[in-house]
């Protein structure tokens, strides 16, 4: 056995990292943390590196400089949990044994789901801002077109803020725009969804961009397979079920995505759930079937749109919540399904999106529509939140 923790946390992004840092300012003395990367990244920023405005190395830090001081570092992967057991397996083939667990790995990138896909990202011609080593190169063949087909691909299913997909495609045809070349480019947008992103509010303000840039929206619609050699994307009409091919000369896609395959494999989810999402209750985060089990962030399974904005609201309450368990009282706090997406239409503007596991508008200001596209979002959104991130989030201070 590798050891035994009062709580033990699978997961060191995000998610992983802000709770332990507020776990331990709330009292609690023993707990670990389950990650094997050396490194940790501030995934908002990827899309800012795939639209030309910010650098890489702004959005990664050393893993060992983000894990709070106190926490147990476990440089590892699991594998397996045994909830009867309250065990934890490691990639090594050792456990940890658990008082209190919080699941929290992410997602995985189901690349090989959509055929040529992972081929295609990997080619001369095509790149995905979703993967940290694929950013840059998504700007350099984006600021490099001067003429053609640009593609911008998003998956239907949970994904990583689905507004992410969108965001370099709007700050490339905004440089397009600038250079004098947007009008020999053909943009085009595939969105599984029947409108651009889901809340009318900020659909009516994404519509009025796509407008002004000419780009193609195609609802309704998602990639089925990739031909990287002859540059080719196959589009199948989810309503209808017809495919078209279409030639890029580049494509930005995003992957289809789910809860790691190990997580499946173990009795978290629920019965039924392909997905593999932890089964928890929506907002107390509590595991239904086993109570000493949490989940949050991207492998949990509620219903909200999967953000760093909804993950800050859920740190809050399971930290709270996992606390007053430890002492036998009642969970008082409750997730209320709030995620928040900024969308980058132009090179210094913003549409912040803020909204509710039903996608209705949810403003952090009462009503104040800040969905509506603005210059000091942008402010909030490139150069405050990576402060605040860094600072205190990861600290468990926001």
């Amino acid at each position: 056995m590798a050891g035994q923790h009062e709580v033990v946390i699978i997961g060191g992004g995000n998610a992983g990292v802000s709770l332990a840092a507020r776990l331990e300012r709330y009292g609690v003395k023993d707990v670990a943390l389950i990650e094997p990367k050396d490194h940790h990244l501030y995934q908002p920023l990827f899309s800012h590196i795939a639209g030309g405005r910010a650098s890489a190395k702004e959005a990664v830090r050393t893993q060992e400089s983000v894990t709070p001081n106190g926490v147990t570092w476990i440089r590892d992967s699991a594998v397996d949990v045994d909830a009867n057991a309250n065990t934890v397996t490691l990639a090594n083939g050792s456990t940890v044994a658990y008082g209190q667990l919080v699941v929290c790995p992410g997602l995985q990138y189901d690349w090989d789901a959509v055929p040529g896909l992972a081929e295609a990202v990997h080619s001369p011609h095509g790149a995905s801002h979703y993967e940290f080593e694929l950013a840059p190169k998504a700007w350099t063949l984006l600021s490099g077109l001067t003429s053609g087909t640009a593609v911008f691909t998003m998956p239907a299913g949970p994904i990583k803020c689905g507004g992410a997909s969108q965001k370099p495609m709007y700050l490339a045809c905004d440089y397009w725009q600038e250079q004098g070349v947007l009008d020999k480019i053909r943009v085009v947008m595939v969105q599984p969804y029947p409108t651009v992103f889901g809340v009318p509010e900020v659909d009516r303000e994404l519509d009025r961009k796509i407008a002004e840039y000419g780009i193609e929206l195609w609802t309704n619609s998602e990639l089925v397979s990739v031909d990287a050699a002859g540059q080719t994307a196959n589009i199948r009409n989810i309503e209808t079920g017809e495919q078209e091919s279409l030639h890029y000369d580049v494509l930005n896609a995003v992957p289809p995505q789910s809860a790691p395959d190990w997580l499946k494999a173990t009795d978290l989810p629920a019965a039924g759930d392909k997905g593999g999402f932890v089964e928890v209750d929506r907002q107390t985060l509590r595991h239904i079937r086993y109570p000493n089990v949490w989940a949050l962030g991207d492998a949990a399974g509620t219903t909200n749109s999967k953000s760093g904005g909804s993950l800050r609201k859920q740190t809050k309450v399971l930290a709270k919540n996992l606390v007053a368990a430890r002492k036998g009282k009642p969970l008082t706090r409750k997730y209320n399904g709030y995620s928040v997406c900024p969308f980058t239409v132009s090179r210094d503007t913003v549409v912040f999106a803020e909204f509710d596991d039903r996608y209705r508008p949810m403003p952090t200001i009462p009503r104040v529509p800040t969905w509506n596209e603005s210059k000091l979002s942008w402010v909030v959104d490139r150069d405050m939140f990576p402060q605040i991130y860094w600072n205190l989030i990861l600290k468990g201070r926001a």
